[in-house]
């Protein structure tokens, strides 16, 4: 089973932030993000919630896209 958990790392020691549930033992790898401060809870936009006159087509899109740039891209 796999399990993401949030903790904190200080001085060599990591501190989870909960105990995995059905998981007694494994191995784990830490992957260390900025220490930043309270970070807002993840949010997403909501289907319908900027309602204008007409309903987004997929080429209102295209501009956000990336399309790299020559010789920086593989």
């Amino acid at each position: 089973m796999t399990a993401l958990l949030l903790g904190d790392y200080r001085d060599g020691v990591v501190t989870l932030k909960e105990k995995p549930r059905g998981v007694r033992e494994g191995r784990v790898r830490v992957l260390l993000v900025p220490a930043t401060g309270d970070q807002p809870e993840p949010r997403a936009l909501v289907y319908g919630k900027y309602r204008g006159p007409m309903m987004s087509e997929p080429e209102d899109f295209l501009e956000a896209q990336w399309h790299g740039r020559e010789g920086l891209d593989d």
